[in-house]
């Protein structure tokens, strides 16, 4: 599944993404399992090279960030999947640098990382609520810009999505999480302050958009209004950006391990037996209207 993009070199508008596709609950599930696979493909052709990959994921509040790395970790070994949920900092990181706690926590040889939110919080959140002078959030867009310029000269493979919802639609989900005792640990006081202030995280969003969309590093717009839909336009990215270049033939034994199988298993099977690993998966209109920011 490839997302099917569009790309805009004007200024975004997050009013102007109209259209929120909708996929039944039977069409997901049918189209879930094969980018699942896919992305363990990509685990495994990661493993003992120097392939590294960082997720970014942003999004409103109940955008639906925690459903996507969900669906990631049951697809993936946690041998070499990393999650860093990313909140307040704390006293210590608060007298170092704000990027000091996210170079920290970078992908070793190997690994693939998400990060529940990210260093995008110094515009954002930072930003919208006081918590960094106007010159130090103003700073941040260079700052950003040339910390993933070196994330990936070195080899980094860096995805950026964001997660959009309509104000109703988070409305809705605030309902169900207060009514839902198993949800309820989700909601907090931040959730509604933030709401408070929609239109100035609205602005501050888009200036996202236009001074951190590069030719490098791109952002992906995803429609999150249904929860399907959006997982998969997420996975279909990271398909697609995390797989390029790399050859996802399952490997050879080494020799010594061959010879130890041959020995204990007897002659070696033909390799016409073995699983093969998926080719593409289905394409049809599964993520139409996922924006590239340009």
């Amino acid at each position: 599944m490839k997302a099917d993009k569009f790309i805009t070199s004007k200024r975004l508008r997050l009013a102007q993404v109209a259209h929120f596709p909708r996929i039944s609950t039977a069409e997901y599930e049918q189209r879930l399992k094969p980018l699942q696979n896919q992305l363990q493909m990509i685990q495994q052709a990661y493993l003992g090279t120097a392939e590294r990959a960082v997720l970014a994921l942003e999004g409103w509040d109940t955008a639906g960030k925690g459903g996507i790395v969900r669906r990631l970790a049951w697809a993936l070994d946690p041998r070499s999947f990393r999650v860093h949920p990313i909140s307040a900092p704390s006293a210590h990181e608060q007298a170092q640098h704000y990027m000091q706690r996210f170079w920290e926590r970078l992908p070793h040889r190997g690994e693939i990382v998400v990060f529940d939110r990210s260093w995008y919080g110094r515009i954002l959140v930072e930003r919208v609520e006081g918590l960094a002078t106007t010159h130090e959030w103003k700073r941040a867009y260079g700052e950003i810009n040339e910390f993933e310029r070196m994330l990936v000269a070195d080899g980094i493979k860096l995805v950026k999505i964001f997660l959009h919802i309509t104000p109703d639609e988070q409305i809705r989900r605030f309902k169900e999480r207060f009514t839902n005792p198993r949800k309820r640990w989700k909601l907090s006081y931040e959730d509604f302050r933030n709401r408070d202030r929609w239109k100035d995280y609205e602005i501050a969003i888009e200036d996202m958009f236009a001074r951190t969309s590069t030719k490098l590093s791109r952002w992906h717009l995803v429609p999150a209004n249904n929860k399907p839909f959006a997982r998969l336009a997420a996975l279909s990215i990271l398909t697609e950006r995390l797989g390029r270049g790399l050859a996802l033939e399952p490997r050879p034994l080494d020799a010594k391990a061959a010879l130890a199988a041959s020995r204990l298993l007897g002659p070696r099977q033909s390799t016409d037996s073995l699983p093969r690993p998926e080719r593409g998966v289905e394409r049809k209109g599964s993520t139409k209207n996922v924006a590239e920011v340009d």
